[in-house]
């Protein structure tokens, strides 16, 4: 087959052959490179060998008839954008190895309907799972720390998930899908994610709880109504751009319990 592999171990590039839908990776194969399967129009199937440890940037992107592929217990990361536009996706197995899953991993895998995210996994990149529009069935383990901005938007899971503020069991604050001017986040909120209330332009005032330890990067970008926020004294931290443009704040206090402001976080107040 038109394999292109390095002395290292290193998959450049399938140079994709007509006719052929299945391909099994040789177990010299050590690493998936960037782009290696990238747009391949004919492929359903891909076997990964144990002798694989990652999945490169855009590894599979465009792979549009592709509906099968083994990832084995060997690889520990899933780079960015690695199975972006894989269109004919169903369901995919996330091996216990993976720690990290890339931004746009899986970006507008419009078929796919169920995920599963082993507790290895840690971090969940930016638009990981963007218009997976299909997707219905999320399990996200108490492992995960730290989501990416609009990890799961447009997704079935996100639109038909019962409240509207979507938080994981480990208290994280994934998104907020309400509309209302006056909200209090709810006290089983810990972290408030990338983005979460960003350009949430219903919202007048908001009360955070005493649960809460942090306030990412832009978490209420953009809120141009927002008048007023009261920051409890658990807070230790206010991420880059947290209030950047909310024109119309005009009463926060800070508490003397945070130590770190990140750039722009109340610029053009």
């Amino acid at each position: 087959m038109g394999f292109k592999i390095t002395n290292d171990g290193v998959l450049e590039k399938y140079i994709e052959e007509k006719g052929v839908s299945e391909v099994v990776i040789p177990d010299c194969v050590k690493e998936i490179g960037k782009l290696a399967f990238s747009g391949c129009s004919s492929l359903k199937s891909i076997i990964i060998p144990d002798s694989v440890t990652s999945i490169g940037e855009g590894a599979f992107s465009f792979c549009e008839t592709l509906t099968n592929i083994t990832i084995p217990n060997s690889v520990t990361s899933i780079s960015k954008d690695a199975f972006e536009w894989c269109k004919s996706f169903t369901s995919i197995t996330i091996p216990g190895s993976v720690t990290d899953i890339g931004n746009c991993a899986f970006y507008e895998c419009t078929n796919l309907t169920s995920i599963t995210i082993p507790d290895s996994v840690t971090g969940i990149g930016n638009l990981a799972f963007y218009k997976c529009e299909n997707l219905k069935d999320v399990t996200i383990p108490e492992s995960v720390t730290g989501i990416g901005e609009y990890a799961f938007k447009g997704t079935k899971w996100l639109s038909e998930y019962p409240d509207d503020f979507v938080v994981l069991k480990n208290g994280i604050l994934i998104a907020y899908k309400g509309k209302d001017s006056i909200i209090s986040i709810p006290d089983s909120v810990t972290s408030i994610c990338n983005r979460v209330f960003a350009k949430c332009n219903s919202l007048t005032s908001v009360t955070i709880p005493d649960s809460v330890t942090s306030i990412s990067d832009s978490a209420f970008e953009s809120c141009s109504n927002l008048t007023s926020v009261t920051i409890p004294n658990s807070v230790t931290s206010i991420g880059k751009r947290a209030f950047l443009e909310c024109r119309s704040l005009t009463s926060i206090v800070i508490p003397d319990s945070v130590i770190s402001i990140g750039d722009s976080a109340f610029e053009a107040v």
